[in-house]
């Protein structure tokens, strides 16, 4: 059964202002923002997050990368009363205060567990890049290599590591996580071609083919996704 609507409604974000996504509902306006090495000041990113409000946005992406972003994130929560979104595997550095080599497996789902207990409604999460969508990456010689920044990551993770990648391995963790907070799924595609020329080729199709599992075990689960 197709799910054509979804409502990304975290049970700890008391101001929000739910709204549904999907199929015969209007366009919903979306703002990206967030701390980084670039502009670290906090109170600059707030404004930011007040003027959309006044034209009443539908969502905000919190793609906060560097730093302690949990003061940031926490203080976006209890202001906005729009739907809000991240991305973990782009926190987990700052988070942890670690270097990616000395993260273990585990450490990604503590900062997933983080945001969904501080009140992020939906959260993009990079389960399809596995071991199987590696190797046929690795054989498919592309042109413009891997230009998601999420699946980079993940990328030089499971090669340091030689692992699974943490997001697939522990996806039942993952999915439990997400039930007791109601957070919505975004599963993100971490082998998007990155120019035509690499346009459905192997590893965009691959990458694909792992989707239609991943969600069909999202909705098993009883958890709202989003492709």
């Amino acid at each position: 059964m197709w799910h054509k609507i979804i409502i990304p409604a975290n049970i700890n974000h008391k101001s929000l202002d739910p709204n549904g996504i999907g199929s015969g509902l209007h366009t919903k306006v979306n703002v990206n923002l967030g701390v980084s090495n670039d502009c670290i000041d906090y109170s600059e990113e707030m404004k930011k997050v007040e003027l959309p409000h006044k034209f009443g946005i539908e969502t905000i992406k919190d793609l906060s990368n560097y730093g302690k972003t949990s003061r940031f994130r926490d203080e976006l929560i209890a202001f906005s009363k729009a739907m809000i979104g991240t991305v973990p595997v782009y926190d987990v550095v700052g988070f942890l205060e670690k270097d990616l080599k000395q993260i273990k497996a585990k450490d990604f789902l503590d900062v997933v567990y983080h945001h969904a207990k501080s009140g992020v409604d939906f959260m993009t999460i990079h389960a399809r890049i596995n071991s199987r969508a590696v190797r046929v990456f690795k054989e498919g010689k592309r042109l413009t290599n891997i230009v998601s920044r999420g699946g980079s990551v993940l990328y030089a993770w499971m090669t340091m590591k030689e692992a699974e990648n943490p997001f697939f391995e522990y996806y039942d963790d993952l999915l439990e996580i997400c039930l007791k907070y109601d957070v919505t799924l975004s599963l993100g595609d971490a082998l998007r071609p990155g120019s035509t020329h690499d346009s459905t080729d192997v590893s965009q199709i691959t990458e694909l083919i792992e989707l239609s599992l991943l969600t069909q075990r999202v909705w098993e689960a009883g958890v709202q996704v989003m492709i």
